[in-house]
């Protein structure tokens, strides 16, 4: 019997799936036996298949939700100047933006998505400090730092959502 890659080959393998014969250059071996490449095919799952229309719907809605929750982050800051209330919002902030990015493009998961994620953690933070309701004295010194901090904690709730 000779494979179907490689005819000059002789061999007496055949792929689990369809019969073809294989030689040992071209077999795949998988969980439930040996296959030929055709056959032995990894496709990604469908979650993590994102296309370029669920990359621009969770831009967008990264985008609108990071106004929003900035605004109200900003907000509550400048009503409740305890800056350490800020790990908790950017917590809550990272949250929210992850789940609804995660609504949006019907619950795919993804590098390109977590990271659309944390870039509107970003937003909605920068957001927040120059909100017109919101804290002005938040760039200075230790409250920049534990802003920062803040953030971060944020962005990495956002990202643990999508990946």
């Amino acid at each position: 019997m000779r494979c179907a890659t490689h005819p000059d080959i002789e061999t007496n393998l055949r792929c689990g799936k369809c019969g073809k014969p294989i030689c040992p250059k071209c077999l795949v071996q998988t969980p439930v036996g040996a296959k030929c490449p055709d056959c032995a095919k990894l496709y990604k799952l469908p979650t993590f298949r994102v296309t370029k229309q669920y990359y621009l719907r969770a831009a967008g809605t990264a985008l609108g939700m990071a106004i929003v929750c900035g605004l109200v982050w900003g907000v509550v800051m400048g009503l409740v100047p305890f800056f350490f209330l800020n790990f908790l919002l950017a917590a809550g902030v990272g949250y929210a933006i992850g789940e609804v990015v995660s609504l949006s493009v019907n619950r795919k998961r993804g590098t390109g998505l977590a990271v659309i994620a944390g870039i509107g953690v970003a937003i909605s933070y920068f957001a927040s400090l120059f909100s017109p309701w919101g804290p002005s004295f938040a760039l200075i010194g230790l409250r920049f730092i534990i802003g920062l901090l803040a953030l971060a904690l944020g962005i990495y709730v956002a990202v643990t959502r999508l990946r």
